[in-house]
């Protein structure tokens, strides 16, 4: 299930880092804190990065529009529902200088999956972690089969570590294979642009860095492998913001719809 929120920004201008993902992981796990779900249970759950009219300076986004959005999804309904629980009870919350109001919250209506489908990353990819490769910041080449190996092992871990799938559907998830945009590349290596960069990986006790791709590819794999990575995220520490997945060619505010009493709330403020 994949959900939009919807914030009122407080304070037009205010500033995030360009890379900001680890503020939104440490506030999502403070909501968690009021469910009933523990802040270490893995929940299968992934979010991007915050969307608005931004404007750049050396200090990082300044955030200009009154209405900015974050997108929240997870394999459970239930995780999502207790997390907009925990958000809603809050007049206002602050996201390094953001001061960020919860207004309304919209659900993405998602296409039938299919074997094939080409996605945008809206958020870092990571295809490497310690428990699958040692070095997490080597860069690894996305035409190479390694980088679609690495992808392959993490993803059907973790949706078997979901519990969420028969023994017989995993044998099931055997096709995958991950086939980058080379014109893309083509054309980000020629304008001497990055599709690839480190990143520091921060609440994980320790200094760790990965390196995250962004870059638009077709992946070829099982409906329902789809449609987990679409929830989840793919990749490693989807949890810490990383490996939010969008389709391709289509237009996300245009495949939503109210999502319960959130639909409500801006029009009661």
């Amino acid at each position: 299930m994949r959900v939009r929120i919807i914030f009122d920004l407080r304070n037009r201008g205010a500033v995030l880092p360009f890379y900001h993902q680890h503020l939104f992981s440490g506030f999502i796990k403070d909501l968690l804190t009021d469910t009933s779900f523990g802040v270490d249970d893995n929940l299968f759950y992934n979010f991007s990065g915050l969307k608005g009219q931004t404007r750049v300076s050396r200090k990082g986004l300044h955030y200009c529009s009154r209405k900015v959005t974050l997108v929240l999804s997870a394999l459970r309904t239930e995780v999502i529902d207790e997390l907009l629980e925990s958000l809603f009870s809050r007049e206002q919350i602050q996201v390094g200088e953001l001061e960020l109001a919860p207004e309304a919250v919209e659900q993405e209506l998602m296409p039938e999956q299919r074997e094939m489908t080409k996605y945008i990353c809206i958020s870092p990819l990571v295809v490497s972690s310690p428990r699958f490769h040692r070095d997490t910041k080597e860069f690894i080449v996305p035409s190479m089969d390694k980088f679609s190996d690495l992808l392959y092992d993490s993803t059907l871990t973790r949706m078997e570590e979901s519990g969420h799938y028969t023994d017989v559907e995993m044998t099931e998830f055997y096709k995958f294979q991950l086939v980058p945009d080379r014109r893309y590349l083509e054309k980000i290596q020629q304008e001497e642009k990055k599709f690839a960069r480190i990143y520091p990986l921060e609440g994980q006790g320790s200094e760790v860095e990965v390196r995250g791709y962004t870059f638009p590819f077709v992946l070829y794999a099982h409906p329902q492998v789809q449609n987990f990575i679409c929830n989840c995220g793919l990749g490693e520490y989807t949890d810490y913001g990383f490996g939010m997945l969008d389709f391709a060619h289509s237009n996300p505010t245009q495949r939503t719809q109210p999502y319960g009493k959130y639909s409500t709330i801006a029009e009661k403020k």
